[in-house]
């Protein structure tokens, strides 16, 4: 059985000469902000969304909220949240 024996060359023992790192420079790029999308019913009309803060866990639409979520809903929306208790008081 033979075995092959690797040798380094002298090259790759010496540090490189003049070898520097140059960064180049970052490019921020704006995130785009995201309008927060209405949970639950549409909005009815010229009827402006209101944000409610959850005390129980809710499924709407396939998406769980955990206690202390905060979600935008249409008022009709959140008045009936408010009746059945699932609102903080705030």
């Amino acid at each position: 059985m033979t075995t092959i024996k690797k040798t380094t060359t002298a090259s790759s023992d010496t540090p490189a000469e003049n070898s520097t790192v140059t960064a180049a420079p970052l490019e921020t790029t704006p995130t785009p902000v995201v309008a927060a999308a209405v949970v639950g019913p549409a909005l009815v009309g010229d009827a402006v969304p209101q944000t409610v803060v959850l005390s129980h866990h809710l499924r709407i639409g396939g998406t769980d909220y955990a206690p202390g979520d905060k979600i935008l809903v249409s008022p009709d929306y959140a008045r009936r949240l408010r009746a059945q208790g699932y609102t903080a008081r705030t």
